[in-house]
């Protein structure tokens, strides 16, 4: 008889998150192992405790879960983590630090259904934060031409650099969007906006919305008043305003929900996968 399924939760917060561990519950984990204050250099051995007590044959119903509020620090934890298997004593581990790939995946996926992303011309803003990123990555990835915004040019070139080492169909170009002309700017020519700023801080007035004329799809991802983009609510899912289909928080996170869960189950499909953004977008296609 196989062992049960357990999932060792790696939160590098104080108290491991609450809402990281309904989902793994709701994803039928059998026993859930919650640490926190992970780092990596105690990840370790968490890893060796996960790893050396069962057999290889086992350990695919062994996983593990990076969260945490953290993102970059959760991608620091996510490389300790491999460098710590040794061998075929590995099981597979998944990395979803304030929910960045998860909510990245969902609204690269909405923006799917209504435009084709190969060749598209789209702007991320708040694009230097760890959701903004993702979705920057994806979107190039996916073949479209990205205009990643921020306050300030210099860090939006860091960001723009940073994604354009990785393998890209598309690219990424960076822009400011502090004034209403570089608001403008950036969104010229945009059919996709998406806006992945912090919680309460409205990105996207209805002055600039109303002027990108070539905008067909816009996301928000913000669920905290005043919202990033004006006009659109935060349940808004596929709706319909001025002609544009716009997407709230809460209406991409359905589909967030159904990638996580989702994505914990297909860890124990194999004892030998690693589920960062693009793993976790692929498992979101296939929903």
């Amino acid at each position: 008889m196989s062992k049960p399924r357990i999932l060792v939760q790696l939160d590098t917060d104080d108290q491991p998150s609450v809402f990281d561990s309904v989902v793994a519950i709701d994803a039928d984990v059998a026993h859930l192992l919650r640490h926190h204050g992970i780092t990596p250099k105690n990840v370790v051995e968490r890893v060796h405790g996960a790893i050396f007590t069962r057999g290889p044959d086992e350990l695919r119903n062994t996983a593990l879960f990076v969260g945490g509020s953290d993102v970059e620090l959760g991608e620091q934890v996510l490389a300790a983590v491999q460098k710590a298997f040794i061998g075929p004593l590995r099981c597979s581990v998944m990395m979803d630090s304030n929910g960045a790939n998860t909510t990245a995946a969902a609204a690269v996926l909405a923006a799917a259904k209504h435009l084709e992303l190969s060749g598209l011309k789209a702007t991320v803003l708040a694009a230097t934060g760890p959701v903004g990123q993702r979705v920057a990555w994806l979107l190039a990835r996916a073949g479209a031409e990205v205009r990643a915004a921020s306050r300030t040019l210099p860090k939006a070139a860091k960001v723009a650099q940073a994604l354009s080492a990785k393998s890209l169909s598309g690219r990424v170009i960076p822009c400011a969007s502090s004034t209403p002309e570089e608001l403008q700017a950036a969104l010229a020519d945009s059919a996709l906006v998406v806006a992945a700023g912090a919680a309460g801080i409205e990105l996207l007035p209805a002055s600039a919305l109303s002027a990108a004329s070539q905008l067909k799809v816009a996301i928000d991802l913000n669920a905290v008043p005043p919202l990033g983009i004006s006009s659109i609510k935060v349940t808004d899912k596929a709706a319909e305003r001025d002609g544009r289909i716009c997407y709230g928080a809460i209406g991409i996170g359905g589909a967030k929900m159904k990638i996580h869960k989702a994505a914990i189950q297909a860890l124990f499909e194999t004892n030998d996968r690693v589920l960062d953004a693009a793993e976790i977008y692929e498992i979101g296609r296939g929903l």
